[in-house]
């Protein structure tokens, strides 16, 4: 038997759904269920060949748990490990290299020196900053918000130097980014599944919370096209599974503003009876191809092209240094 797990926290609609639509397909040697966690002992697994992982970004023990959980076979949804080592500024490095267009974007030290450092922990840093340069770039107006994590904390539209000077100096031990302002036409926010089905979803992040997909944008095919192909674009390359992309488009252009968000909003009440078929429909149809093709015994993570291309390098690097010259070959003989 194939079990199917769902871990995650306070939501209720989804979760619970996903596990009836997976059941409810009856499809031979399949279950699902809410994950179960009494114990967890290093190397040994708990029994489920695909996990759908919910809530792990916001307790460190679900993560461990996960690390676990994958190392000994199961297919966890998204990689625990990826999703580890991923921020925001990462990911715009990894869209410039993908062809994806982005705000300009700089990362910028905390504020206050993080815990246990002092100012000599900052030897390499250059001090002032070039402030003036990195305002040049990214122009005005510009947006302010931590390199990690998620759901509109710690955000601040700026409108000048000075407005900056007087937020940042509220952001204590954040790692903070400053990012080009995209004035958008239209905004969009794109579900994406096993790197291969995509929903485009009209949205307004500028109305209320309950009225953000309560929206409609007139836009081109070439426009839908191009946000199709950046979306999968991204997730192949980063490697997720279960992802949601956020557009905006200025003149034409569909800028990827937030990329990273592999615990997206699957809520019925959120994202509206429409939107909530489609991803309980897909996640369920995904969840069980991924336990069909699981394999006992081995690793069943997805790993992006990023990772993939740099470990092959890495490996046809680590042939050559092994490899045996002609001279130390000739003097075998």
């Amino acid at each position: 038997m194939k079990k199917i797990g769902i871990l995650f926290g306070w939501e209720r609609s989804f979760p619970a759904a996903f596990v009836e639509r997976v059941n409810a397909k009856k499809v031979e040697g399949i279950v699902a269920e809410p994950v179960h966690i009494s114990k967890v002992i290093q190397a040994v697994p708990s029994g489920y060949d695909v996990i759908v992982d919910r809530i792990s970004q916001d307790v460190p023990f679900y993560r461990a748990y996960l690390k676990n959980e994958a190392i000994t076979g199961t297919a966890v949804i998204n990689n625990p490990f990826w999703w580890s080592a991923d921020d925001k500024f990462f990911n715009n490095a990894v869209a410039v290299h993908e062809g994806v267009p982005v705000p300009k974007t700089v990362i910028l030290p905390s504020r206050e020196h993080p815990t246990d450092t002092k100012a000599e922990s900052f030897s390499n840093l250059a001090f002032p900053l070039d402030w003036e340069g990195m305002f040049e770039y990214v122009g005005w107006p510009a947006f302010m918000k931590p390199f990690a994590g998620g759901g509109w904390k710690h955000v601040y539209k700026l409108h000048s130097r000075n407005e900056f000077f007087a937020k940042f100096g509220e952001t204590g031990q954040l790692v903070m980014l400053l990012q080009e302002a995209i004035e958008f036409e239209s905004y969009f926010r794109v579900y994406c599944i096993g790197a291969k089905y995509v929903r485009i979803m009209h949205y307004e992040p500028r109305n209320p919370h309950h009225l953000r997909y309560a929206a409609h944008h007139n836009v081109s095919d070439e426009v839908l096209h191009k946000i199709e192909d950046y979306t999968l674009r991204l997730n192949r390359a980063l490697g997720y599974d279960f992802n949601t992309v956020e557009f905006a488009v200025r003149d034409g252009i569909p800028y990827a503003i937030d990329f990273g968000n592999p615990a997206p909003d699957a809520d019925r009440h959120s994202v509206g009876d429409e939107n909530f078929e489609w991803v309980l429909e897909t996640a369920a149809n995904y969840a069980i191809e991924r336990a069909l093709a699981h394999q006992s015994g081995q690793q069943n993570l997805t790993w992006g092209t990023f990772v993939q291309h740099s470990a092959t390098v890495a490996a046809l690097r680590d042939q050559d240094q092994v490899a045996p010259s002609p001279k130390s070959s000739s003097r075998k003989k």
